[in-house]
Protein backbone atom coordinates (compact mmCIF):
# COMPACT_ATOMS: atom_id res chain seq x y z
CA UNK A 1 0.00 0.00 0.00
CA UNK A 2 1.12 3.53 -0.92
CA UNK A 3 1.68 6.13 2.10
CA UNK A 4 -0.73 8.64 1.74
CA UNK A 5 -0.60 12.30 0.40
CA UNK A 6 0.45 14.75 3.46
CA UNK A 7 -1.76 17.25 2.52
CA UNK A 8 -4.61 15.85 0.45
CA UNK A 9 -6.39 19.35 -0.50
CA UNK A 10 -7.24 18.99 -4.19
CA UNK A 11 -10.85 18.85 -4.57
CA UNK A 12 -11.20 16.50 -7.99
CA UNK A 13 -14.69 18.69 -8.73
CA UNK A 14 -13.74 18.48 -12.27
CA UNK A 15 -14.31 14.89 -12.10
CA UNK A 16 -18.04 15.47 -11.34
CA UNK A 17 -18.58 18.32 -13.64
CA UNK A 18 -19.69 15.19 -15.97
CA UNK A 19 -21.86 13.87 -13.86
CA UNK A 20 -25.42 13.05 -15.47
CA UNK A 21 -28.32 14.72 -14.33
CA UNK A 22 -27.33 17.70 -13.11
CA UNK A 23 -29.62 20.53 -14.32
CA UNK A 24 -28.80 24.08 -15.37
CA UNK A 25 -30.58 26.56 -12.17
CA UNK A 26 -33.27 29.37 -13.31
CA UNK A 27 -31.01 31.58 -10.92
CA UNK A 28 -27.03 30.75 -9.89
CA UNK A 29 -26.93 27.92 -8.09
CA UNK A 30 -23.00 27.24 -7.41
CA UNK A 31 -22.28 23.60 -8.80
CA UNK A 32 -21.28 22.20 -5.75
CA UNK A 33 -24.63 22.86 -4.25
CA UNK A 34 -26.14 21.38 -7.53
CA UNK A 35 -24.65 18.53 -6.94
CA UNK A 36 -25.52 18.63 -3.03
CA UNK A 37 -29.66 18.64 -3.90
CA UNK A 38 -29.02 15.84 -6.23
CA UNK A 39 -29.31 13.93 -2.82
CA UNK A 40 -32.95 15.74 -2.26
CA UNK A 41 -36.23 14.51 -4.15
CA UNK A 42 -37.13 17.01 -6.47
CA UNK A 43 -40.55 17.84 -4.90
CA UNK A 44 -38.81 17.94 -1.55
CA UNK A 45 -36.55 20.87 -2.60
CA UNK A 46 -39.29 23.84 -2.20
CA UNK A 47 -40.35 22.27 0.66
CA UNK A 48 -36.80 22.38 2.03
CA UNK A 49 -36.53 25.49 1.13
CA UNK A 50 -39.52 27.16 2.56
CA UNK A 51 -38.05 25.74 5.91
CA UNK A 52 -34.27 26.78 5.51
CA UNK A 53 -34.32 29.52 3.36
CA UNK A 54 -32.25 29.29 0.10
CA UNK A 55 -30.62 25.77 0.11
CA UNK A 56 -27.47 27.51 -1.76
CA UNK A 57 -26.80 29.80 1.40
CA UNK A 58 -26.70 26.48 3.87
CA UNK A 59 -23.24 25.49 5.25
CA UNK A 60 -21.27 23.58 2.59
CA UNK A 61 -18.82 20.96 3.34
CA UNK A 62 -16.43 19.77 1.01
CA UNK A 63 -14.57 16.59 2.34
CA UNK A 64 -11.49 14.58 1.33
CA UNK A 65 -10.88 11.17 2.99
CA UNK A 66 -8.24 8.59 2.64
CA UNK A 67 -8.99 5.84 4.81
CA UNK A 68 -5.69 2.85 5.61
CA UNK A 69 -7.43 -0.52 7.12
CA UNK A 70 -4.28 -1.80 7.63
CA UNK A 71 -2.98 0.72 9.56
CA UNK A 72 -6.31 1.72 10.96
CA UNK A 73 -5.69 5.38 10.15
CA UNK A 74 -7.64 8.29 7.98
CA UNK A 75 -6.39 11.57 6.74
CA UNK A 76 -7.68 14.14 4.54
CA UNK A 77 -8.73 18.01 3.97
CA UNK A 78 -11.91 19.62 5.13
CA UNK A 79 -13.40 22.95 3.81
CA UNK A 80 -16.50 24.34 5.41
CA UNK A 81 -18.02 27.96 4.08
CA UNK A 82 -20.55 28.68 7.17
CA UNK A 83 -22.82 31.91 7.44
CA UNK A 84 -22.84 33.17 10.30
CA UNK A 85 -26.52 33.52 12.20
CA UNK A 86 -28.07 35.20 15.13
CA UNK A 87 -25.55 37.52 17.18
CA UNK A 88 -21.79 38.24 16.32
CA UNK A 89 -18.89 35.83 17.14
CA UNK A 90 -15.45 35.98 17.79
CA UNK A 91 -14.42 32.67 17.67
CA UNK A 92 -15.73 29.47 14.92
CA UNK A 93 -16.87 26.32 17.23
CA UNK A 94 -15.83 23.17 15.53
CA UNK A 95 -17.44 19.88 17.11
CA UNK A 96 -15.04 16.76 16.59
CA UNK A 97 -16.92 13.54 18.65
CA UNK A 98 -14.00 11.21 18.20
CA UNK A 99 -11.62 13.42 20.34
CA UNK A 100 -14.51 13.23 23.24
CA UNK A 101 -13.46 10.37 25.07
CA UNK A 102 -9.39 10.00 24.25
CA UNK A 103 -6.96 12.37 21.96
CA UNK A 104 -7.95 9.94 18.31
CA UNK A 105 -7.27 12.62 15.92
CA UNK A 106 -5.55 15.72 15.38
CA UNK A 107 -6.08 19.25 13.73
CA UNK A 108 -3.37 21.01 11.45
CA UNK A 109 -3.05 23.95 8.73
CA UNK A 110 -6.02 25.75 10.22
CA UNK A 111 -7.16 28.89 8.10
CA UNK A 112 -10.04 30.99 8.27
CA UNK A 113 -10.82 32.95 5.46
CA UNK A 114 -7.23 32.08 4.51
CA UNK A 115 -5.45 33.50 7.56
CA UNK A 116 -3.54 31.36 9.99
CA UNK A 117 -5.34 30.36 13.39
CA UNK A 118 -4.50 28.28 16.74
CA UNK A 119 -7.37 26.27 17.54
CA UNK A 120 -8.36 26.50 21.31
CA UNK A 121 -10.06 23.21 23.32
CA UNK A 122 -11.80 24.50 26.02
CA UNK A 123 -13.21 20.75 26.37
CA UNK A 124 -12.53 17.20 24.63
CA UNK A 125 -14.00 17.15 21.18
CA UNK A 126 -15.11 20.87 20.74
CA UNK A 127 -12.49 23.17 18.96
CA UNK A 128 -12.72 27.34 18.67
CA UNK A 129 -11.03 29.27 15.89
CA UNK A 130 -10.03 32.68 17.38
CA UNK A 131 -11.06 35.55 14.82
CA UNK A 132 -8.91 38.66 14.52
CA UNK A 133 -12.31 40.56 14.25
CA UNK A 134 -15.76 39.51 15.29
CA UNK A 135 -18.23 38.48 12.86
CA UNK A 136 -21.67 40.29 12.17
CA UNK A 137 -24.79 38.10 11.42
CA UNK A 138 -24.86 37.37 8.06
CA UNK A 139 -21.12 37.40 7.49
CA UNK A 140 -19.86 34.21 5.37
CA UNK A 141 -16.70 32.42 6.68
CA UNK A 142 -14.72 29.82 5.05
CA UNK A 143 -12.42 27.40 7.11
CA UNK A 144 -10.09 25.04 5.96
CA UNK A 145 -7.72 22.28 7.60
CA UNK A 146 -6.01 19.27 7.44
CA UNK A 147 -6.89 16.24 9.75
CA UNK A 148 -5.06 12.95 10.81
CA UNK A 149 -6.50 10.32 12.80
CA UNK A 150 -5.68 7.04 14.46
CA UNK A 151 -9.06 4.55 14.75
CA UNK A 152 -8.96 2.41 18.29
CA UNK A 153 -9.86 -1.32 17.80
CA UNK A 154 -13.28 -2.29 18.39
CA UNK A 155 -14.35 -4.36 21.13
CA UNK A 156 -13.60 -7.82 21.44
CA UNK A 157 -16.79 -9.78 20.82
CA UNK A 158 -19.40 -7.05 18.85
CA UNK A 159 -20.41 -9.94 17.00
CA UNK A 160 -21.64 -11.64 19.90
CA UNK A 161 -24.84 -9.95 22.22
CA UNK A 162 -22.48 -10.64 25.04
CA UNK A 163 -19.70 -7.66 23.30
CA UNK A 164 -22.31 -5.63 22.05
CA UNK A 165 -23.58 -5.12 25.48
CA UNK A 166 -20.72 -4.58 27.19
CA UNK A 167 -18.36 -5.72 29.60
CA UNK A 168 -15.53 -4.96 27.56
CA UNK A 169 -12.38 -3.21 28.07
CA UNK A 170 -12.09 -1.22 25.02
CA UNK A 171 -12.44 2.74 24.86
CA UNK A 172 -16.09 3.38 26.32
CA UNK A 173 -18.54 5.83 25.40
CA UNK A 174 -19.20 6.00 22.04
CA UNK A 175 -20.70 2.33 20.74
CA UNK A 176 -18.14 1.62 18.44
CA UNK A 177 -19.45 4.49 16.64
CA UNK A 178 -15.11 5.85 15.65
CA UNK A 179 -13.45 2.01 16.36
CA UNK A 180 -12.19 -0.50 13.49
CA UNK A 181 -12.11 -3.98 12.84
CA UNK A 182 -10.53 -6.47 10.41
CA UNK A 183 -12.97 -6.00 7.87
CA UNK A 184 -14.54 -2.81 8.86
CA UNK A 185 -14.16 1.04 9.89
CA UNK A 186 -16.57 2.92 11.62
CA UNK A 187 -15.74 6.47 11.46
CA UNK A 188 -18.93 8.53 12.80
CA UNK A 189 -17.02 12.38 13.55
CA UNK A 190 -14.43 12.55 11.23
CA UNK A 191 -15.86 15.59 9.50
CA UNK A 192 -15.35 18.20 12.22
CA UNK A 193 -18.56 20.14 12.14
CA UNK A 194 -19.89 23.46 13.35
CA UNK A 195 -22.64 23.03 16.10
CA UNK A 196 -25.55 24.24 17.12
CA UNK A 197 -25.20 27.76 18.99
CA UNK A 198 -27.82 28.52 21.82
CA UNK A 199 -29.14 32.13 21.99
CA UNK A 200 -26.15 33.71 23.33
CA UNK A 201 -23.69 32.01 21.08
CA UNK A 202 -22.68 28.68 23.31
CA UNK A 203 -22.19 25.92 21.31
CA UNK A 204 -24.50 22.77 22.16
CA UNK A 205 -23.43 20.30 24.68
CA UNK A 206 -21.26 17.41 23.15
CA UNK A 207 -21.41 13.65 23.60
CA UNK A 208 -21.18 12.57 27.33
CA UNK A 209 -20.10 8.68 27.27
CA UNK A 210 -24.93 7.84 27.55
CA UNK A 211 -26.41 8.20 24.71
CA UNK A 212 -26.09 10.05 21.07
CA UNK A 213 -23.10 11.86 19.82
CA UNK A 214 -24.15 15.20 18.29
CA UNK A 215 -26.56 16.59 16.09
CA UNK A 216 -26.11 19.57 13.94
CA UNK A 217 -27.99 22.26 10.98
CA UNK A 218 -28.65 20.77 7.52
CA UNK A 219 -25.78 21.35 5.28
CA UNK A 220 -24.68 20.99 2.23
CA UNK A 221 -21.92 18.53 1.98
CA UNK A 222 -19.42 16.99 -1.01
CA UNK A 223 -17.30 13.66 0.16
CA UNK A 224 -14.61 12.10 -1.59
CA UNK A 225 -13.45 8.75 0.36
CA UNK A 226 -10.05 7.05 -0.94
CA UNK A 227 -10.27 3.01 0.18
CA UNK A 228 -8.21 0.56 -0.93
CA UNK A 229 -8.97 -2.21 -3.48
CA UNK A 230 -11.38 -4.67 -1.97
CA UNK A 231 -12.92 -1.92 0.24
CA UNK A 232 -16.43 -0.03 -0.22
CA UNK A 233 -17.44 2.66 1.18
CA UNK A 234 -20.98 4.01 2.94
CA UNK A 235 -21.74 7.25 3.12
CA UNK A 236 -24.63 9.43 3.59
CA UNK A 237 -25.67 11.17 -0.05
CA UNK A 238 -26.36 9.40 -3.55
CA UNK A 239 -23.60 7.95 -4.88
CA UNK A 240 -21.77 10.46 -7.48
CA UNK A 241 -19.11 7.32 -9.06
CA UNK A 242 -16.07 5.40 -8.12
CA UNK A 243 -12.65 6.05 -9.93
CA UNK A 244 -9.89 3.68 -9.59
CA UNK A 245 -6.63 5.43 -8.22
CA UNK A 246 -3.16 4.98 -9.88
CA UNK A 247 -2.12 3.56 -6.38
CA UNK A 248 -4.64 0.28 -6.97
CA UNK A 249 -7.09 2.14 -4.40
CA UNK A 250 -11.03 3.68 -5.14
CA UNK A 251 -12.32 7.05 -4.88
CA UNK A 252 -16.12 6.92 -3.74
CA UNK A 253 -17.82 10.32 -4.37
CA UNK A 254 -20.56 11.55 -2.72
CA UNK A 255 -23.67 14.22 -2.63
CA UNK A 256 -25.30 15.14 0.52
CA UNK A 257 -27.96 17.51 0.42
CA UNK A 258 -29.52 19.18 4.23
CA UNK A 259 -28.49 16.35 6.26
CA UNK A 260 -27.71 16.92 10.11
CA UNK A 261 -24.97 15.11 10.01
CA UNK A 262 -22.62 13.01 7.89
CA UNK A 263 -21.11 9.50 8.64
CA UNK A 264 -18.45 7.67 6.75
CA UNK A 265 -17.88 4.15 7.03
CA UNK A 266 -16.14 1.47 5.18
CA UNK A 267 -16.05 -2.15 4.96
CA UNK A 268 -14.31 -5.45 3.01
CA UNK A 269 -16.36 -8.53 1.81
CA UNK A 270 -19.61 -6.74 2.28
CA UNK A 271 -22.63 -7.49 -0.35
CA UNK A 272 -25.42 -5.79 -0.99
CA UNK A 273 -29.20 -6.06 -1.77
CA UNK A 274 -31.63 -3.00 -3.07
CA UNK A 275 -34.98 -2.13 -3.37
CA UNK A 276 -37.08 0.88 -4.25
CA UNK A 277 -39.99 2.72 -1.56
CA UNK A 278 -42.05 5.68 -3.70
CA UNK A 279 -38.51 6.78 -5.27
CA UNK A 280 -36.24 5.89 -2.59
CA UNK A 281 -33.33 3.57 -3.02
CA UNK A 282 -33.05 1.32 -0.26
CA UNK A 283 -29.92 -0.75 0.10
CA UNK A 284 -28.77 -3.15 2.78
CA UNK A 285 -25.17 -3.69 3.36
CA UNK A 286 -23.76 -6.61 5.24
CA UNK A 287 -20.87 -8.76 5.96
CA UNK A 288 -21.34 -11.71 3.81
CA UNK A 289 -21.97 -14.53 6.16
CA UNK A 290 -24.96 -12.57 7.42
CA UNK A 291 -26.30 -12.36 3.61
CA UNK A 292 -29.86 -14.53 4.77
CA UNK A 293 -30.39 -11.80 7.53
CA UNK A 294 -29.09 -9.05 5.30
CA UNK A 295 -32.33 -9.46 3.30
CA UNK A 296 -34.35 -9.87 5.70
CA UNK A 297 -33.14 -6.34 7.32
CA UNK A 298 -33.88 -4.94 3.87
CA UNK A 299 -37.12 -5.92 4.03
CA UNK A 300 -37.87 -4.64 7.45
CA UNK A 301 -36.15 -1.04 6.28
CA UNK A 302 -38.65 -1.40 3.08
CA UNK A 303 -41.71 -1.83 5.18
CA UNK A 304 -41.08 0.26 7.59
CA UNK A 305 -40.16 3.24 4.88
CA UNK A 306 -43.53 2.57 3.16
CA UNK A 307 -45.56 2.72 6.17
CA UNK A 308 -43.91 5.86 7.95
CA UNK A 309 -44.05 7.43 4.51
CA UNK A 310 -47.85 7.26 4.20
CA UNK A 311 -48.46 8.26 7.36
CA UNK A 312 -46.19 11.11 8.45
CA UNK A 313 -44.91 12.34 4.65
CA UNK A 314 -42.15 11.36 2.07
CA UNK A 315 -38.66 10.59 2.99
CA UNK A 316 -36.52 13.99 1.19
CA UNK A 317 -33.71 12.23 0.13
CA UNK A 318 -33.40 9.88 -2.50
CA UNK A 319 -31.33 7.20 -1.21
CA UNK A 320 -31.65 5.30 2.50
CA UNK A 321 -28.75 2.84 3.43
CA UNK A 322 -28.79 0.30 6.30
CA UNK A 323 -25.19 -1.03 7.44
CA UNK A 324 -24.58 -3.81 9.19
CA UNK A 325 -21.68 -2.40 11.79
CA UNK A 326 -19.79 -3.87 14.87
CA UNK A 327 -21.53 -1.82 17.97
CA UNK A 328 -20.97 -2.07 21.17
CA UNK A 329 -22.14 -1.00 24.74
CA UNK A 330 -25.47 -2.01 24.34
CA UNK A 331 -26.29 -0.21 21.10
CA UNK A 332 -28.17 -2.31 18.26
CA UNK A 333 -28.38 0.45 16.07
CA UNK A 334 -27.07 3.92 15.55
CA UNK A 335 -29.05 6.63 13.40
CA UNK A 336 -28.00 9.50 10.84
CA UNK A 337 -29.70 11.19 7.44
CA UNK A 338 -29.78 8.79 4.72
CA UNK A 339 -27.80 6.02 6.40
CA UNK A 340 -28.48 3.85 9.69
CA UNK A 341 -26.63 0.95 11.60
CA UNK A 342 -27.55 -2.07 13.09
CA UNK A 343 -25.67 -4.18 15.35
CA UNK A 344 -23.89 -7.18 13.85
CA UNK A 345 -25.09 -8.99 16.87
CA UNK A 346 -28.70 -8.57 15.96
CA UNK A 347 -28.02 -10.19 12.67
CA UNK A 348 -25.81 -12.96 13.86
CA UNK A 349 -28.73 -13.81 16.86
CA UNK A 350 -31.33 -14.07 14.63
CA UNK A 351 -29.07 -16.30 12.64
CA UNK A 352 -28.02 -18.54 15.28
CA UNK A 353 -30.34 -17.88 18.75
CA UNK A 354 -28.39 -20.66 20.65
CA UNK A 355 -24.94 -19.00 19.36
CA UNK A 356 -26.44 -15.99 21.08
CA UNK A 357 -26.16 -17.16 24.89
CA UNK A 358 -22.77 -18.25 24.67
CA UNK A 359 -20.22 -16.52 27.30
CA UNK A 360 -23.61 -14.72 28.97
CA UNK A 361 -22.95 -14.33 32.39
CA UNK A 362 -24.75 -17.18 34.35
CA UNK A 363 -26.40 -19.15 30.79
CA UNK A 364 -25.90 -22.72 32.37
CA UNK A 365 -28.19 -22.27 34.80
CA UNK A 366 -30.50 -20.04 32.92
CA UNK A 367 -30.68 -22.77 30.26
CA UNK A 368 -31.33 -25.27 32.68
CA UNK A 369 -34.61 -22.76 33.81
CA UNK A 370 -35.58 -21.90 30.57
CA UNK A 371 -35.61 -26.07 29.86
CA UNK A 372 -37.89 -26.21 32.77
CA UNK A 373 -40.14 -23.78 31.52
CA UNK A 374 -40.64 -25.54 28.11
CA UNK A 375 -38.37 -28.66 27.65
CA UNK A 376 -35.38 -29.19 25.55
CA UNK A 377 -35.82 -27.08 22.03
CA UNK A 378 -39.05 -25.07 23.21
CA UNK A 379 -36.78 -22.09 24.84
CA UNK A 380 -34.44 -22.11 21.45
CA UNK A 381 -37.68 -21.30 19.57
CA UNK A 382 -38.76 -18.94 21.76
CA UNK A 383 -35.27 -17.29 21.76
CA UNK A 384 -35.02 -17.18 18.34
CA UNK A 385 -38.35 -16.19 17.47
CA UNK A 386 -37.92 -13.27 20.25
CA UNK A 387 -34.40 -12.22 18.73
CA UNK A 388 -36.00 -12.09 15.20
CA UNK A 389 -38.67 -9.56 16.77
CA UNK A 390 -35.61 -7.21 18.06
CA UNK A 391 -34.20 -7.03 14.58
CA UNK A 392 -37.34 -5.75 13.35
CA UNK A 393 -38.28 -3.60 15.62
CA UNK A 394 -34.41 -2.27 15.64
CA UNK A 395 -34.87 -1.46 12.13
CA UNK A 396 -38.01 0.27 12.40
CA UNK A 397 -36.47 2.32 15.63
CA UNK A 398 -33.55 3.33 13.14
CA UNK A 399 -35.78 4.20 10.07
CA UNK A 400 -38.00 6.13 12.31
CA UNK A 401 -34.82 8.58 13.25
CA UNK A 402 -35.03 9.48 9.62
CA UNK A 403 -37.92 11.48 11.01
CA UNK A 404 -37.15 12.00 14.28
CA UNK A 405 -34.77 13.93 14.77
CA UNK A 406 -33.22 13.15 11.45
CA UNK A 407 -36.04 15.71 9.91
CA UNK A 408 -37.25 17.12 13.01
CA UNK A 409 -34.71 17.92 14.48
CA UNK A 410 -33.84 18.25 18.82
CA UNK A 411 -30.89 18.59 21.21
CA UNK A 412 -30.09 14.54 21.30
CA UNK A 413 -27.78 15.91 24.21
CA UNK A 414 -29.78 18.31 26.62
CA UNK A 415 -32.60 16.34 25.72
CA UNK A 416 -32.86 12.93 24.55
CA UNK A 417 -36.49 11.98 25.49
CA UNK A 418 -37.90 14.01 23.00
CA UNK A 419 -36.30 12.00 19.84
CA UNK A 420 -35.78 8.43 21.13
CA UNK A 421 -38.97 8.04 22.77
CA UNK A 422 -40.84 8.60 19.26
CA UNK A 423 -38.14 6.70 17.46
CA UNK A 424 -39.28 4.24 19.92
CA UNK A 425 -42.96 4.45 19.89
CA UNK A 426 -43.31 4.99 16.41
CA UNK A 427 -41.68 1.45 16.02
CA UNK A 428 -44.33 -0.10 17.97
CA UNK A 429 -46.92 1.59 15.72
CA UNK A 430 -44.88 -0.15 12.81
CA UNK A 431 -45.17 -3.72 14.26
CA UNK A 432 -49.11 -2.72 15.36
CA UNK A 433 -49.61 -1.54 11.18
CA UNK A 434 -48.13 -4.64 9.54
CA UNK A 435 -48.43 -7.61 12.71
CA UNK A 436 -51.26 -6.16 14.42
CA UNK A 437 -52.33 -5.08 17.96
CA UNK A 438 -51.56 -8.42 19.62
CA UNK A 439 -47.89 -8.76 18.36
CA UNK A 440 -47.46 -4.92 18.99
CA UNK A 441 -48.76 -5.46 22.42
CA UNK A 442 -46.32 -8.12 22.84
CA UNK A 443 -43.34 -5.67 21.80
CA UNK A 444 -44.43 -3.28 23.88
CA UNK A 445 -44.01 -5.63 27.00
CA UNK A 446 -40.52 -7.12 25.49
CA UNK A 447 -38.80 -4.02 24.44
CA UNK A 448 -40.60 -1.03 26.27
CA UNK A 449 -42.16 -1.92 29.76
CA UNK A 450 -39.40 -4.73 30.88
CA UNK A 451 -36.31 -2.52 29.89
CA UNK A 452 -38.10 -0.78 32.85
CA UNK A 453 -38.69 -3.85 35.13
CA UNK A 454 -35.45 -5.35 34.30
CA UNK A 455 -33.66 -2.40 35.27
CA UNK A 456 -35.12 -1.86 38.80
CA UNK A 457 -34.91 -5.65 39.18
CA UNK A 458 -31.23 -5.22 38.71
CA UNK A 459 -31.34 -2.35 41.70
CA UNK A 460 -31.43 0.56 39.48
CA UNK A 461 -34.25 3.82 40.27
CA UNK A 462 -37.04 5.40 38.78
CA UNK A 463 -36.00 9.27 38.02
CA UNK A 464 -37.68 11.98 35.92
CA UNK A 465 -36.80 10.69 31.96
CA UNK A 466 -36.64 14.35 30.70
CA UNK A 467 -32.77 15.10 31.67
CA UNK A 468 -29.35 15.56 29.90
CA UNK A 469 -27.65 12.29 29.09
CA UNK A 470 -25.18 13.06 32.19
CA UNK A 471 -28.16 12.74 34.45
CA UNK A 472 -28.41 9.45 33.99
CA UNK A 473 -26.53 6.83 36.17
CA UNK A 474 -25.98 4.77 33.77
CA UNK A 475 -26.53 3.22 30.17
CA UNK A 476 -29.07 0.62 32.16
CA UNK A 477 -31.22 3.27 33.69
CA UNK A 478 -30.67 5.58 30.35
CA UNK A 479 -32.15 2.48 28.33
CA UNK A 480 -35.15 1.79 30.96
CA UNK A 481 -36.52 5.73 31.02
CA UNK A 482 -35.65 7.02 27.96
CA UNK A 483 -36.35 3.99 25.65
CA UNK A 484 -38.25 1.76 28.00
CA UNK A 485 -40.58 4.34 30.32
CA UNK A 486 -40.87 7.31 28.43
CA UNK A 487 -42.20 6.26 24.92
CA UNK A 488 -45.15 5.26 27.12
CA UNK A 489 -46.07 8.86 27.23
CA UNK A 490 -47.66 8.84 23.80
CA UNK A 491 -49.33 5.38 24.47
CA UNK A 492 -51.20 6.92 27.26
CA UNK A 493 -51.38 10.26 25.12
CA UNK A 494 -52.86 8.29 22.36
CA UNK A 495 -55.46 5.91 24.73
CA UNK A 496 -56.93 9.84 26.19
CA UNK A 497 -57.39 11.18 22.24
CA UNK A 498 -58.39 8.64 20.29
CA UNK A 499 -56.58 7.14 17.23
CA UNK A 500 -57.95 9.90 14.82
CA UNK A 501 -56.68 13.14 17.19
CA UNK A 502 -53.09 11.12 17.98
CA UNK A 503 -52.31 10.47 14.05
CA UNK A 504 -53.63 13.65 13.27
CA UNK A 505 -51.47 15.40 15.53
CA UNK A 506 -48.46 13.34 14.50
CA UNK A 507 -48.74 14.42 10.90
CA UNK A 508 -48.88 17.86 11.88
CA UNK A 509 -46.12 17.73 14.30
CA UNK A 510 -43.90 16.14 11.36
CA UNK A 511 -45.06 18.50 9.04
CA UNK A 512 -44.61 21.59 11.25
CA UNK A 513 -41.17 21.22 12.29
CA UNK A 514 -40.03 19.29 9.56
CA UNK A 515 -35.98 20.28 8.67
CA UNK A 516 -36.48 22.80 11.77
CA UNK A 517 -35.62 22.72 15.61
CA UNK A 518 -38.52 21.01 17.93
CA UNK A 519 -39.34 21.91 21.80
CA UNK A 520 -40.04 19.17 25.10
CA UNK A 521 -43.28 20.07 24.58
CA UNK A 522 -43.91 20.86 20.91
CA UNK A 523 -45.45 17.35 19.94
CA UNK A 524 -48.04 17.61 23.06
CA UNK A 525 -48.58 20.88 21.48
CA UNK A 526 -49.71 19.13 17.95
CA UNK A 527 -51.90 16.71 19.81
CA UNK A 528 -53.42 19.30 21.89
CA UNK A 529 -54.28 21.12 18.83
CA UNK A 530 -55.58 17.76 17.22
CA UNK A 531 -57.74 17.56 20.71
CA UNK A 532 -58.47 20.80 22.44
CA UNK A 533 -60.60 19.48 24.89
CA UNK A 534 -57.83 17.05 26.08
CA UNK A 535 -54.79 19.76 25.95
CA UNK A 536 -55.18 20.09 29.80
CA UNK A 537 -54.60 16.14 30.48
CA UNK A 538 -52.04 16.02 27.95
CA UNK A 539 -49.70 18.22 29.42
CA UNK A 540 -50.41 16.68 32.71
CA UNK A 541 -49.31 13.22 31.30
CA UNK A 542 -46.34 14.64 29.70
CA UNK A 543 -45.12 16.19 33.19
CA UNK A 544 -45.90 12.16 34.86
CA UNK A 545 -44.49 10.70 32.45
CA UNK A 546 -41.66 12.69 31.79
CA UNK A 547 -40.73 15.07 34.25
CA UNK A 548 -41.74 12.64 37.79
CA UNK A 549 -41.36 9.22 38.79
CA UNK A 550 -43.92 7.01 38.71
CA UNK A 551 -42.97 4.04 36.58
CA UNK A 552 -43.67 1.49 39.73
CA UNK A 553 -47.09 3.01 40.01
CA UNK A 554 -47.71 3.29 36.00
CA UNK A 555 -45.86 -0.28 34.95
CA UNK A 556 -46.44 -2.43 38.23
CA UNK A 557 -44.00 -4.96 39.86
CA UNK A 558 -42.05 -6.66 37.33
CA UNK A 559 -43.46 -9.89 36.56
CA UNK A 560 -40.39 -12.09 35.75
CA UNK A 561 -42.32 -15.21 34.42
CA UNK A 562 -43.48 -13.11 31.98
CA UNK A 563 -40.94 -11.58 31.18
CA UNK A 564 -39.10 -14.68 30.14
CA UNK A 565 -42.08 -15.96 28.41
CA UNK A 566 -43.30 -18.02 30.78
CA UNK A 567 -46.72 -16.70 31.35
CA UNK A 568 -46.23 -15.69 34.52
CA UNK A 569 -46.59 -19.81 35.69
CA UNK A 570 -43.11 -20.75 36.68
CA UNK A 571 -42.72 -21.93 40.31
CA UNK A 572 -41.86 -19.71 43.21
CA UNK A 573 -38.81 -22.01 43.70
CA UNK A 574 -37.70 -21.17 40.13
CA UNK A 575 -39.32 -17.50 40.54
CA UNK A 576 -36.77 -16.83 43.39
CA UNK A 577 -34.06 -18.28 41.73
CA UNK A 578 -34.49 -16.12 38.76
CA UNK A 579 -34.66 -12.93 41.02
CA UNK A 580 -31.18 -14.18 42.34
CA UNK A 581 -29.40 -14.53 39.17
CA UNK A 582 -30.86 -11.12 37.67
CA UNK A 583 -29.00 -8.69 38.96
CA UNK A 584 -25.47 -10.31 38.36
CA UNK A 585 -26.39 -10.78 34.91
CA UNK A 586 -27.70 -7.40 34.12
CA UNK A 587 -24.41 -6.08 35.99
CA UNK A 588 -22.37 -8.38 33.77
CA UNK A 589 -23.70 -6.65 31.06
CA UNK A 590 -23.36 -2.85 31.96
CA UNK A 591 -21.18 -1.27 29.34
Amino acid sequence: MSPMPAHPRHWPLLALLFAPGIAAAGDFVPPEVQFSLQHLKTEERARAARALGPLEALPRYQVQLEVDPTARAVKGHLRVEWSVRGRALDAIPLRLTPNAFSPRMSLSEVTVNGKPVKPQRPEDGLYLLPLAEPLAPGSTVVVELDLEGRVPRAQPGTASLLGSLGGGSGEAGDYGAFSATEDFMSLVGVVPRVPPLDASGTPWGGPTGVGDLALYEPANVLANVIVPSGWKAHVTGVAMGEVPQKNGHVRYSFAAGAVRDFPVFASRGYQSATATVNGVSVESHFATRDAEVGKRVLKYASDALTEFERRLGPLPFKNFRVVEAPLSGGAGGMEFPGLVTVGTSLYRGAADPAGALEGLPGMGQMQGLLQAMGGDTAPLGLLGKALERTLEFTVAHEVAHQYFAGLVGSDPINAPVVDESLAQYTALLYMEWKHGRAVAEQMRQEALVSAYHMMRMSGGKDAPADRPTSGFEDSLQYGALVYGKAPLLHHASRKLIGDEAFFKGMRSYVDTYRFKWTCGECFTQELAKASPSNAKELERLRVRWWKEAHGDEDLGEPNLGALLGGGGQMDPETLKLMEELLPGLMKGLQP
